[in-house]
């Protein structure tokens, strides 16, 4: 166990950020301020920017102490609260703030789980302090999982899929790829009487469920217009025959309905909540979870209004032109406000992976390097005991350009599902368990060692663990 040695005026910064550090870290806090644990003082150590941001930081320890610096704090808030892109002005041609503007990018180090890998080193320091003190963390996912996944769908087609195929046959033949746009077409003209987006999105959801999967769907619920279909925005209405199909199937298979925010919703909480309770009309219930169409989202503003609307996480923080770490993290995290220097009130999930990032701005066409990719950051999720979340587009079909595509996932879900098999849930569920686990803390410890816990997880009976990762009570 620890205890906090952290002034009461503490910076909100700074605050936030040791926060964040202490969740990740798994570190047991106990309350009793007379156990004889290790104690954690915040103290005025420079810490460089640039070395914290590469991955250069290892907390100073002594015998029961562990100083961390207030600069280090300030970091964390900068990457993992997205304080630096907040501030960022740049914009690319779709309003998003492009890559370049996040301080991980620019560090060479986006495919790297930085602030997670920093909160291990939190926790070794701590251990190595101990000494002959307890030292207990709370395991990090249920059941004794080391780490955990997430399948997501953003379903972006229902309506008109010629015209999509089209633009992707385009697509290809600007990149040389003839051969695969000569399949693409054959698989479109085979399709041309039937539902080639509906049959390809009910394949998925069966792929996943067969894998013990449930996923998490992300829905329109916008009107289209001409102009929302000129813009790549909405094309398709949720309430139609097609759509509600879709959304069907995939609740049977027990996955989750969240809401894809329309370029709209980027400036404008009052059409949040319209399309929020639009998509609550189909799905039986209003969504509690948000991810921006595009990833396009104005950071700490969007958010304001994703929490106006009533939504408890979003999981749009991922880049669109390549995969990694956008936050530097592998886990839930609670979101920051830099501008108002204050927690949002919203829980973001980092989107580690993405389909698209490869073939459509990196030029990759070939699925089976997308597996790969998504394996490997898969790993780094895996060595952090964290979780990767990965989206999978399910109009990603032969006859809509993606002749590979299918046989693709299969072969993703497989790998992602094999041991050490992480959890895998929905989530909102992910999202509530890493709430939950983050207020668990340590009431006293009694005589014999055995730990009193304060606020134990309803849902989930909590484990706790040694710092050699035993279990221990």
């Amino acid at each position: 166990m620890i205890r906090l040695a952290v002034a009461a005026d503490l910076p909100a910064a700074e605050r936030y950020g040791l926060d964040v550090l202490l969740d990740l870290s798994r570190l047991l806090v106990v309350d009793d301020t007379g156990a004889d644990t290790v104690r954690v003082t915040v103290a005025d150590d420079p810490v460089d920017a640039a070395a914290f941001t590469a991955g250069r930081w290892r907390p100073p320890h002594a015998d029961g102490e562990v100083r961390v610096s207030r600069d280090a704090l300030r970091h964390v808030a900068d990457l993992a609260g997205a304080g630096e892109e907040q501030r960022a002005t740049a914009r690319d041609r779709h309003g998003r703030v492009p890559a370049d503007a996040n301080p991980l990018v620019r560090a060479g180090v986006a495919r790297e789980p930085v602030v997670s890998r920093h909160a291990g080193a939190l926790r070794g320091a701590v251990v190595a302090a101990a000494g002959r003190r307890p030292v207990r963390l709370v395991c990090p996912w249920p059941d004794g999982r080391r780490w955990a996944a997430a399948l997501t769908h953003d379903l972006d087609v229902v309506a008109g899929w010629p015209v999509f195929t089209a633009l992707r046959i385009g697509e290809l033949l600007r990149g040389g790829e003839l051969g695969r746009a000569a399949r693409v077409l054959r698989a479109a003209l085979a399709a041309a009487a039937r539902d080639p987006v509906g049959a390809a999105a009910r394949s998925v959801s069966a792929i996943d469920h067969a894998a013990g999967a449930r996923a998490t769907w992300f829905v329109l619920a916008g009107r289209p217009t001409p102009a929302t279909w000129r813009r790549g925005d909405v094309t398709y209405r949720v309430e139609s025959t097609a759509a509600r199909r879709i959304v069907t199937a995939a609740a049977a298979h027990g996955a989750e309905i969240a809401l894809h925010g329309t370029f709209a919703t980027g400036r404008d909480a009052d059409r949040f909540l319209s399309e929020r309770q639009q998509l609550a009309t189909v799905a039986g219930g209003p969504p509690v979870g948000v991810r921006q169409h595009f990833l396009r989202l104005q950071p700490g503003v969007t958010q304001r209004g994703m929490v106006a609307a009533g939504f408890s996480y979003d999981a749009t923080y991922g880049f669109s032109d390549r995969n990694g770490f956008r936050l530097g993290v592998a886990d839930v995290v609670p979101g920051w406000d830099a501008e108002r220097q204050r927690p949002s009130g919203l829980e973001e999930v980092p989107l580690i992976w993405m389909d698209r990032a490869l073939s459509k701005y990196a030029g990759v066409e070939d699925p089976v390097a997308w597996v790969r990719d998504a394996l490997e950051l898969a790993e780094r999720c895996r060595e952090v005991e964290g979780l990767w979340v990965g989206l999978w587009h399910p109009n990603l079909t032969p006859a809509l350009g993606y002749p590979d595509a299918p046989a693709a996932y299969v072969t993703l879900v497989r790998e992602v599902t094999r041991a050490p098999t992480p959890w895998i849930a929905p989530l909102a569920e992910i999202v509530a368990w890493r709430v939950a686990r983050r207020r668990v803390r340590a009431r006293r410890i009694a005589e014999d060692g055995r730990v009193e816990l304060a606020a134990p997880p309803a849902a989930y009976r909590v484990l706790l663990e040694d710092g050699t990762g035993k279990a221990a009570a």
